[in-house]
Order: C-alpha cells, then structure tokens, then sequence
C-alpha cells in the first residue's frame, strides 16, 4: 500500500509543479479576462475576404454544429447544449455550450473537472466577424449522479479581482485553474473558427 501512495504522490508531482509556475505566467494574470458592464465577455474579431456573407455564415455555423455541439454532445454535456437563436437574414447565431474542462487526471486515481457553460454568439456583417463568449458558469465537484456539485460564476470566481493576488504577481490556487483553463479553452475556440476558413489566406486579425 505504501508503494502505491508514493507511485501516486510522484506522478502528482510534475503536474504540480507545472501548476505553480503556471500560476506566475503572466498570460493569465491581470487584464486577460476582460468584462463589460461587469460581466466576463471575451470577444473575437477577424475578416474573411475571399468569401461573401452567405458563405461566410454557412461556415460559422457549421462550425459551431460541428464540433462545438456535437463534441459537447458526445461527451454527454446535454440538455445545455444547443444553438437557442439562427438568423440567418440578420447573420447572426446564438447557442449555449456545455463541456467537460479537465484540471488534472490521473488513470484510476483520480479526476479532477468542471462543466464549463457559455453563451456563443457569431455574428457576419459582410466579410466582417464578431465572436462573442459570455454568461460563463462552471458546475464544480459533482458526484457520480451528476448531483450536490457547486456553482460559480465566472464573475465571482476568475475575475482579476476572485483569481489573482493584490499584487497581481499570482494567480490564486483554487479559482486560478478556472481562470488559467478558461483563457486557454475560449483561444481555442476563437482558433477553431478561424481555422474553419479553408483558406486562410482570407482570414485577418482584427
């Protein structure tokens, strides 16, 4: 038995190690997670300019079918995860997207992770896309029934206020691994959509 818990402790070991120095790194410390009006909102805009807004619009919402919903989906994330607006004369999408954000598993030991909850909203003006992620949520520490876990909001749980030291030197334990996944999870998703553009030629930052 003694040996099995020292096995565990030093596969422990790296990952954290990897986590304090994350917690100094300052892509995740002041001024990442941005708010408006109070509320967390990361916001994402690029151009396509080999394409018109028709096509442009087919590919978002593509995109957000598949693999957003249906990864979230096939994970078994449902009943959250579903696009709740098309419009497609107006060029916009709205869908809420439930998925598993993993802190840390170890094979057998244990697994550490959160549903991770937003609000998505693409919206095309001729070549011009708005990406939008807010209402964030994540349900914590759930049993096996997916019962008795803990809420949080993003506003009162990854801010610079909730997640980083006064100093703004390092990032809290406990909410900064929300606030760390959350800023690496939403560049990927912004990615992906770019991505989805097969020519990348036509695609440009703003």
């Amino acid at each position: 038995m003694k040996h099995r818990i020292l096995f565990a402790a030093l596969l422990c070991l790296p990952l954290c190690l990897m986590a304090h120095k994350d917690d100094k790194n300052p892509k995740y410390l002041l001024g990442v997670v941005p708010e408006v009006n109070g509320i967390v909102t990361f916001q994402k805009n690029f151009s396509v300019t080999d394409k018109n807004e028709q096509q442009i619009y087919d590919v978002l919402l593509a995109h957000i079918n598949n693999p957003l919903i249906s990864d979230a989906i096939h994970d078994k994330s449902q009943p959250y995860t579903r696009i709740i607006s098309e419009e497609k004369g107006e060029g916009t999408i709205v869908a809420r997207i439930e998925e598993y954000m993993t802190f840390k598993r170890i094979p057998i030991i244990s697994l550490d992770r959160t549903r991770f909850r937003y609000m998505l909203s693409a919206e095309v003006k001729g070549q011009k896309v708005s990406l939008t992620i807010t209402q964030i949520s994540y349900y914590y520490n759930e049993d096996m029934d997916g019962k008795n876990g803990v809420n949080y909001r993003a506003e009162e749980w990854i801010t610079d206020k909730e997640a980083v030291n006064k100093k703004g030197t390092k990032l809290y334990p406990k909410s900064g691994k929300f606030r760390r996944l959350t800023v690496d999870r939403v560049e990927a998703i912004f990615a992906g959509f770019m991505d989805a553009f097969a020519t990348k030629k036509g695609v440009v930052e703003e």
